[in-house]
C-alpha cells in the first residue's frame, strides 16, 4: 500500500543531476497533484539515509567519478533495495541507468565498476559517442505503440542480458548500443538513456511509471485543454526531430554528389 503523500524520491542530485533530470521528479509530482493526489518530492543526498517508503525513485545523469561515488553510497545505504522489495519503482536515466546494471566502465583505462545488479545489463565504452535527438517506440500496457522522444548523450554502450527486456525500439538515434533497442525493464526497475527531461516530453510514459508504483490506473488528466496542449507539443517535437533527421540525410547526400 502506497503511503500518503506519495513520495517521489530524487537520489543524490548533487552527484547525478547535471542534465536536469530532476525535472522528471517535478513532472511526476505535478501529474499526481493535478489529479488531486497528495504528492511530495523528496531530495536525498549522499550521507543521508534513502527513505524506504517512496513510490518512485529517480536516478539521473552524472560523470564517471560521480557514478562511482553514487553506486558505492547506494550499495552501502541499502534503502533502494528495501524500497524495491516493497513495490516501489526505480527510474534511472543515463549514468543512473548504467549504475543499476551489473557493471559499467569508467575512465581512460575503462576500469570496470560493479553496479547495483538490479538490471541484467553491462555497459562498456562505445565506438562512437551517442549525442543527439532520439525517437523510440514503446509499447504501452494496452498494446499501443507510443513514440518517445528525448536527447541522448552517452559514451557508454549497454548490452542487455536474458533477464532484462528492452524498454523501447529505436527509430532515430543509437539507444543502448546501436542494436535497435533503448533502455531496459526488469521488474520495477526501468532504465533509459534520453534526457529532456525524459518525462516532460513523454507524459504517457510518466503516467505508466506512476500507475506501476501505485498499482492502479490513473486515466487522463482532468484538465482536457492541458491534455490537448501537451499532446500538441509532443507532436510538434516529434515532427521537428524527424524533419531535422531528414534534412541532415539530404545534406549528406548533396555533399556526396560529384
Amino acid at each position: 500500500m502506497v503511503n500518503s503523500p506519495v513520495k517521489i524520491v530524487v537520489v543524490y542530485q548533487s552527484l547525478l543531476g547535471i542534465y536536469g533530470d530532476r525535472g522528471n521528479a517535478m513532472v511526476l509530482t505535478k501529474r499526481l497533484s493535478l489529479r488531486g493526489i497528495d504528492a511530495e518530492m523528496v531530495m536525498v543526498e549522499p550521507g543521508e539515509p534513502v527513505p524506504t517508503d517512496g513510490a518512485v525513485y529517480l536516478l539521473g545523469g552524472g560523470e564517471d567519478l560521480a557514478q562511482v561515488a553514487a553506486v558505492n553510497a547506494m550499495r552501502a545505504d541499502g534503502g533502494i533495495f528495501h524500497a524495491l522489495d516493497m513495490g516501489a519503482v526505480l527510474f534511472a536515466v543515463c549514468a543512473g541507468y548504467q549504475i543499476v546494471g551489473n557493471s559499467f566502465t569508467v575512465g581512460d583505462k575503462d576500469e570496470t565498476i560493479e553496479g547495483l545488479g538490479l538490471v541484467d545489463a553491462t555497459t562498456t565504452r562505445g565506438t562512437v559517442r551517442a549525442v543527439g535527438e532520439i525517437l523510440t517506440h514503446w509499447t504501452s500496457p494496452d498494446g499501443v505503440d507510443v513514440l518517445l522522444s528525448g536527447f541522448e548523450n552517452h559514451g557508454g554502450y549497454t548490452t542487455l542480458g536474458p533477464s532484462a527486456r528492452p524498454l523501447a525500439h529505436v527509430e532515430l538515434g543509437i539507444g543502448n548500443c546501436g542494436d535497435g533497442t533503448e533502455g531496459a525493464v526488469q521488474g520495477h526497475v526501468v532504465g533509459s538513456y534520453p534526457h529532456g527531461p525524459n518525462l516532460a516530453r513523454n507524459p504517457q510514459f510518466a503516467d505508466w511509471l506512476l500507475e506501476t508504483a501505485l498499482d492502479r490506473r490513473l486515466g487522463p488528466l482532468p484538465d482536457e485543454q492541458l491534455n490537448q496542449e501537451l499532446a500538441t507539443l509532443r507532436e510538434q517535437r516529434i515532427a521537428v526531430v524527424r524533419h531535422s533527421k531528414n534534412l541532415a540525410e539530404d545534406t549528406r547526400w548533396l555533399g556526396a554528389r560529384p
